[in-house]
This record gives structure tokens, sequence and C-alpha cells, in this order.
């Protein structure tokens, strides 16, 4: 039942383009954005009736807020192993994708900047030590999360740029997020590697990684990609929370995270 609410994940795909593709008919150009609130101001009798109505339709996964938004009645969830989505404020609704509040001058997405937020609190919470990293080199002008996976071509394109990337200043941070179950033990074998970093570089140049079994966090990896709606690799994030696509060349990674 609770395939009914990540649809928004699924279709693996290693096009950049398919990864990010927004089908909004408000175009993002043109779209303000509405400020923020955060898990702080989760409304518990709303998070409780959605989670006893999920219950009821055999859906277990846990709730861990419901927080109000500028529509009136609407709130935003978050939930363990599942993308964010809108509820009603009875709990036995749910919403899953924008909400654009028309009649100002412009547009307001009330949706994106809720999303941004789930993000950053989400990648924050992430041990540095669960991540394979690649530091700046000299000062650290921006960190990126990559949800990656070794048999990806982009994925390999943007590691290809890796030595261009960090020495404009940018961190990367690599998550696994293998496409399929068929690519889950090369993932965790690049995790339980004793260098990590040796591994994955292999990895991305085709080698066959082999390492002793560990206690890897490649799923729950897979569970947090899910939650932030990553539907293809790579999936890169800023620090920020903000999703800005797929593959991009080095140059254009720095313009895009203002590493310039």
């Amino acid at each position: 039942m609770s395939a009914l609410l990540v649809v928004i994940a699924a279709g693996c795909s290693n096009n950049a383009a398919d990864a990010t593709s927004n089908t909004s008919i408000v175009k993002s150009t043109s779209t303000k954005v509405s400020p923020a609130k955060t898990t702080a101001d989760n409304d518990p009798a709303v998070a409780k009736a959605l989670q006893a109505n999920l219950k009821a339709s055999g859906i277990e996964e846990s709730i861990v807020s419901a927080v109000p938004t500028d529509m009136e009645g609407i709130y935003w969830v978050t939930a363990e192993g599942l993308p964010s989505f809108f509820t009603d404020k009875s709990g036995k609704h749910i919403i899953q994708g924008q909400i654009i509040a028309v009649g100002d001058a412009a547009p307001v997405d009330i949706s994106a900047a809720l999303v941004v937020s789930t993000a950053q609190e989400a990648l924050k919470a992430v041990d540095k030590k669960e991540m394979i990293i690649y530091p700046a080199k000299g000062e650290t002008k921006a960190v990126i999360y990559a949800f990656t996976d070794a048999d990806c071509g982009y994925c390999r394109k943007l590691h290809g740029e890796m030595d261009d990337i960090n020495a404009r200043g940018i961190e990367v941070r690599y998550l696994a997020w293998p496409r399929s179950e068929e690519s889950v033990p090369k993932m965790e074998a690049i995790w339980c590697s004793q260098d990590r970093n040796a591994a994955m570089n292999q990895a991305k140049m085709g080698a066959d990684i082999q390492a002793p079994s560990c206690a890897s966090p490649v799923r729950e990896h897979m569970a947090l990609g899910t939650k932030l709606g990553v539907r293809g690799t790579p999936a890169v994030f800023t620090e920020s929370g903000e999703q800005i696509g797929g593959y991009l060349p080095a140059a254009q990674l720095a313009q895009a995270v203002g590493a310039n």
C-alpha cells in the first residue's frame, strides 16, 4: 500500500534530465517562493490523525511532522521512508505535487521552500562518517550532497570531473543510491572497503569491487533518497537543501552553487 506514496521516486534513470524533470504549469523562473516553516511548527493532532488513517489503510510508515502551510487547512507532512506530501486538517487526504498560490503580481510556490527545508534538515542529520567525501582544495566555497550509483553513466561523468570540482572549492559528499537491487552489493562493497574513496574511484571506472560485508549505511541512504524525492542519479543537493539537478559540468556546477 505504501507504494502509492512513493510514485514520485519510481522510474529510476541515469539521464540527468529525467532525474530533475519539472512538469509544473507555472515556470519556476517566474514564481516566488513562500517562506518555509520547520518541523518545530508541527501540529501533533494532525500528525496523529494522519497516522491513524494511514494505519487503517494498511500503511505503517511513521509520521514525523505535519506543518501548517500558507494554504488554510493544508499541512506539509514529513514521514519516515516516504517523500514529503500534503494532507488536510483531518489527515484523511494525501496530496502530492506543487501548490501554487495565484492572484498576486506573481505566482507563489508554497511548496518549494518546504521541500528545501525538509532536505536541509535530513541531509544535515547524516553523519559525515556515513558518506564518502571528496574535500575541496584550498578554501571550501560550497558543499554538495550527491546521491550516486557506481553503474550510472552520468554519475561517472560527474566523478570524472572530481579534481576540477574540488579545485573550484566544492566539497562533494556522496550518499549511496543504487538504482536497482543488482547494484546494491557493489555499493555496499564500496562502503565496506577500507579505503572508500579508492574503492569509489575504481568502481566509477568499471572495476568490480570486493570487500568483507559490514553494517553499511547503503539502505539508509536509499530510504533518505526516497524521502527527498530522488528519482535518478546523480541527484545533487546544496547544503541548504536545494536540489540543483543531475549531472552538470564542473564550471556550471560551480556557478549553480555560487563557487565562482
